[in-house]
C-alpha cells in the first residue's frame, strides 16, 4: 500500500512532476521543499521493500537494515544512503522516532498481507505509514509542535483512507484488503479474500463507513489549518483539497464493479494550486 500523502513520492522534481504531492511542495521554499524531497523519497524506498515480491524473510532483513541506518544517523553517523537527510534532519529537528514508526508500518505490510484489520489495527496501521509522515513534514512547514501533532493525526489519517478506497482493486490484486472488519461485518461480508470481498453487492456499505471517518478527518483538519498562519499550511492545504476531490469522485462514481480508476484532473490540481498555493 503506498504512503499516504505521497501518490507519486520521488527525490527529485522532475520524477515527480504531474503529481499532486508535487503540486503542493513546489510553492515551498528551497530549503522545505528539499527536506520534503528528501523525506519522501526516504517513504518511497522503504515502501518499495515492503511492496516488493522479494520472499518476506528478506523484505523484512532489509527493513531491519532502513531502521539501523536510521538510528545511526541520530548516532552522527552518516549512512550512504541517508546522506541527503543528514541537513534536513539538522535543518528542522526531524523526529527518529517518526522515521522508525514509518518503518514500523511497512513491516505490517511486509510481515503478512494485511486483510480486513480491526478499525484498531487500521488506524494503528494508519499512523505509522501516513500521520508519522504528516509529523515529519509538519515540523518542516514549520507549524507549532502541538497544532502540528494534530494535523498530521487528521490529516495523515483522511489521505491513507482516502488512498484505500481509491485502490481496492490494486491491493486485492496483491492480497490485500484494507477495509476494516467491524465494517465488513456489519454490511454482511463475513469473508476476508479481498477478490471475494470486492464482489459482494453490499461493498457500499463497508466503503460508506471508511469514507465517513475520512471525511470527519479532513473537516478536523481543515478546522486546524483555518486557526493557522496561511503560510504555514499551504502546502497540507492542496494536499488535503486534492484527497478531498478524489473521494468526492470515489462516492460519485460508487463501488460497484468495474471501478474506473479516480484521478483528479489537471485542470482541477491548477485551479487549487491558484486559488491557495501563491497566497
Amino acid at each position: 500500500m503506498s504512503v499516504a500523502a505521497s501518490p507519486t513520492p520521488a527525490s527529485s522534481p522532475g520524477q515527480a512532476s504531474g503529481s499532486s504531492f508535487y503540486t503542493a511542495m513546489r510553492i515551498l521554499p528551497p530549503a522545505q521543499r528539499t527536506a520534503m524531497f528528501e523525506i519522501y523519497s526516504f517513504c518511497r524506498r522503504v515502501d518499495d521493500v515492503a511492496d516488493s515480491d522479494r520472499p518476506r524473510a528478506e523484505r523484512l532483513i532489509e527493513l531491519a537494515a532502513w531502521r539501523s541506518d536510521v538510528n545511526a544517523l541520530y548516532a552522527g553517523e552518516t549512512p550512504p544512503r541517508l546522506a541527503a537527510l543528514k541537513q534536513p534532519v539538522a535543518d528542522f529537528d526531524l523526529a527518529r522516532e517518526d522515521f522508525l514508526a514509518l518503518i514500523d508500518g511497512m513491516e505490517m505490510d511486509a510481515f503478512d498481507d494485511i486483510r480486513a484489520p480491526s478499525f484498531a489495527m487500521l488506524d494503528l496501521y494508519c499512523d505509522r505509514v501516513a500521520s508519522a509522515v504528516g509529523r515529519l513534514s509538519v515540523r518542516v512547514f514549520g507549524i507549532e509542535r502541538e497544532a502540528g501533532i494534530a494535523l498530521a493525526h487528521h490529516l495523515g489519517r483522511a489521505l491513507q483512507l482516502t488512498n484505500i478506497l481509491r485502490d481496492l482493486d490494486e491491493d486485492a490484486g496483491v492480497g490485500r484488503l484494507y477495509l476494516p472488519r467491524e465494517a465488513l461485518n456489519a454490511a454482511g461480508i463475513q469473508i476476508n479474500d479481498p477478490k471475494a470481498a470486492l464482489r459482494s453487492p453490499t461493498l457500499p456499505a463497508a466503503c460508506a463507513v471508511v469514507v465517513e471517518r475520512a471525511r470527519s478527518h479532513f473537516a478536523e483538519a481543515q478546522a486546524i489549518m483555518a486557526r493557522l498562519p496561511r503560510a504555514s499550511v499551504r502546502a497540507p492545504r492542496i494536499m488535503g483539497l486534492v484527497y478531498r476531490s478524489i473521494l468526492d469522485r470515489l462516492v460519485a462514481r460508487g463501488w460497484a464493479a468495474p471501478r474506473t480508476p479516480v484521478r483528479t484532473p489537471r485542470a482541477r490540481l491548477l485551479w487549487i494550486f491558484l486559488r491557495y498555493g501563491l497566497v
